[in-house]
């Protein structure tokens, strides 16, 4: 029995996902919390270990193959290009602007907007800079980082 690409991936991610998922349990819980660090872990690799085990066993199913799209290598790089600069952005511009930016660029550089959909482009980086940080920083209280250059 071959393997195929997929079903590989699959199994690499399904067991770090039970390894970590494994781990998880070993996170203290704080007696006057209702839910600890290890709550929102937990949910993830759970969906992970499901999605994971999905992917083996569809792949296994077998069924006829679509043909595969060319590697596109130089986007790879550029997405991981655009992730960088927003990592070193961050402690200089804030999490609002370097987010803005990174949202936007990223989007751009995936599918390359023409015309008004610059405008779509703009309206999707500023919801979701928007909500997450109305999320994180006045739901959950979670303070975000502020540019050392705007103070925002």
């Amino acid at each position: 029995m071959r393997l195929t690409q997929d079903a590989v991936a699959g199994l690499v991610c399904l067991v770090g996902s039970l390894g970590l998922l494994w781990m998880s349990w070993d996170l203290p819980h704080p007696a006057l919390v209702p839910i600890g660090p290890a709550f929102y872990p937990r949910i993830l690799l759970g969906i992970t270990v499901v999605l994971s085990a999905a992917l083996v066993i569809t792949d296994r199913m077998g069924g006829p193959r679509p043909s595969r799209p060319p590697a596109r290598y130089r986007l790879v790089v550029l997405t991981f290009a655009i992730f960088t600069a927003y990592v070193f952005a961050m402690p200089r511009a804030g999490y609002r602007i370097s987010t803005f930016v990174f949202v936007a660029a990223l989007a751009a550089a995936l599918e390359r907007p023409r015309g008004a959909r610059w405008a779509l482009v703009l309206g999707v980086a500023f919801a979701t800079t928007a909500v997450t940080y109305y999320v994180f920083e006045r739901y959950l209280s979670v303070l975000l980082p502020r540019g050392s250059l705007t103070g925002l």
